[in-house]
């Protein structure tokens, strides 16, 4: 808990996940006296129960796909176990010291943290700063004062009538991840990043995974060649996928869920250990104080412009609260741009379409920009370009031949429009496409280019000629 007798600062920032404490410590740089107020754990969901510690799942059950393919690179092993206490035992401990590293940045930067509640109660006077109180357990135990409040509460899982995780049968994102024993039979109902993340967690870790989409496609917001892709390479490692499926209710009973399932022109009751639920999520906007205010809350996210304003004078909105993309790290950088319009630097107005997307399943998938089907859309004429991993050396080395990467390129002005990759370590890979669209290159620079060998990376590059017609290895 902050002293309290230190109330008035020139930023609060209501939440301590990744766009909050950024903003703070950003604020903080910059000479301005900055507070947070986090009710639960300080580095948010992502930290805690979404981006850290899943990747630490995935990368047990990396090694355990590996362990079980050792004859493909010359090695032999038997009764290869894994002990599922300690593969979750690992992830926690990640995320509890990536977590405390964050109290540290705070405590370094001078950021006093407030444990509680925030909201908002009006103003000291007219035109003068706002007022935040803070609650712990129902009770108040500070006034904040301050001209600029950033609202930075984050989402949580959305939830469907029929769906509403019980913690044994039907599970939220936060049971999938400390499991106490390995499902039989898994249900996945949505194919977004979280619940494709989570099927290939558990179908590498020996589980009978299906997943079941609502719309035509797995992936809805990547470009359908790359989920087509994806879908065949699932489906090879054996996850059963449905599209254009409905979901009937649930019945629970005896250790099992029955689900029945529309999908294909067929309907089916499936018998699941356990289900997963990742349709989406819903920004964390009520008890805010905002009511009265010139903030707009449209399907539970606020509304904000270029540079993170709300409709009211000294209130700002970022990350997952403000709406998709529903990233990290587009959350850290709307705290950053936010925090440095505040301070007067002359900033650039955030391009949503420049924040990449990242998904790290087997095999990964990363994406920026726009789609072919956008581009088309949006009228522009266009050249695309595609590389296979089977023509890289180094993909076949490393035993990852599976991937392609595609780009999407304005065909007059030469602009990368987009690129869009699935395979091996994509996800590290997609910042070349990322740069190169900040800084506005044309084809021209990117063919030019010297990209070493041999890397996966030169699919990159080999995508790119391929748009013109000039790839060379394939």
């Amino acid at each position: 808990m902050a002293p309290p007798g230190e109330t008035a600062f020139d930023v609060v920032v209501i939440g301590g996940g990744p766009g909050g404490y950024v903003a703070a410590i950003r604020a903080a740089q910059l000479g301005m006296r900055a507070a947070v107020v986090e009710s639960t754990h300080l580095g948010g969901i992502c930290l805690n129960w979404g981006c850290i510690p899943t990747k630490a799942l995935l990368r047990s059950a990396e090694i355990n796909h590996l362990l079980h393919h050792l004859d493909e690179f010359g090695f032999a092993a038997e009764g290869i176990t894994f002990d599922l206490a300690k593969v979750v035992k690992r992830s926690r401990a990640i995320a509890g010291q990536l977590a405390s590293g964050v109290g540290y940045l705070l405590k370094k930067n001078k950021i006093p943290v407030f444990n509680g509640r925030g909201r908002l109660t009006g103003r000291e006077s007219e035109g003068g700063p706002h007022q935040v109180e803070v609650t712990k357990d129902g009770a108040a135990v500070a006034i904040l004062t301050a001209p600029h409040v950033i609202l930075a509460t984050g989402a949580r899982a959305r939830v469907l009538p029929g769906l509403e995780p019980d913690g044994e049968l039907v599970w939220s994102y936060r049971e999938a991840m400390v499991p106490t024993s390995m499902p039989k039979r898994l249900l996945v109902i949505g194919s977004g990043a979280i619940g494709i993340e989570f099927a290939s967690f558990y179908r590498n870790m020996g589980a009978e995974v299906t997943v079941a989409e609502v719309v035509d496609r797995i992936l809805p917001v990547e470009d359908e060649e790359i989920a087509v892709f994806a879908r065949k390479a699932f489906e090879g490692q054996g996850i059963r996928i449905l599209t254009g499926a409905k979901i009937g209710t649930p019945i629970r009973g005896d250790g099992l869920v029955r689900v029945p399932i529309e999908a294909g022109g067929t309907s089916e009751t499936l018998e699941f250990d356990r289900v997963i639920s990742a349709v989406g999520i819903v920004g964390n906007f009520e008890d805010l104080g905002i009511e009265g205010t010139g903030v707009v809350v449209e399907r539970t996210h606020v509304v904000i412009d270029h540079y993170c304003r709300t409709g009211e004078p000294g209130l700002y909105a970022i990350g997952d609260l403000a709406g998709a993309p529903w990233l990290a790290h587009k959350a850290s950088h709307e705290g950053v741009l936010c925090v440095e319009k505040i301070a007067g630097r002359d900033v650039h107005p955030i391009d949503w379409t420049n924040i990449p997307g990242c998904t790290y399943c087997r095999p990964q998938i990363a994406s920026v920009g726009w789609t072919e089907a956008k581009a088309r859309a949006e009228g522009r004429v266009i050249r695309v370009g595609r590389f296979p991993f089977i023509g890289n050396g180094k993909a076949i080395a490393m035993g990852e031949p599976e991937g392609l990467v595609k780009t999407v390129f304005d065909a007059g002005s030469g602009e990368l429009l987009g690129a869009h990759m699935v395979g091996a370590e994509v996800t590290e890979m997609i910042q070349g496409y990322v740069i190169a669209r900040t800084l506005e290159t044309t084809e021209q620079e990117l063919m030019h280019s010297v990209f070493p060998h041999p890397t996966v990376s030169e699919t990159m590059h080999e995508a790119v000629l391929d748009a013109w017609g000039q790839a060379i290895h394939f």
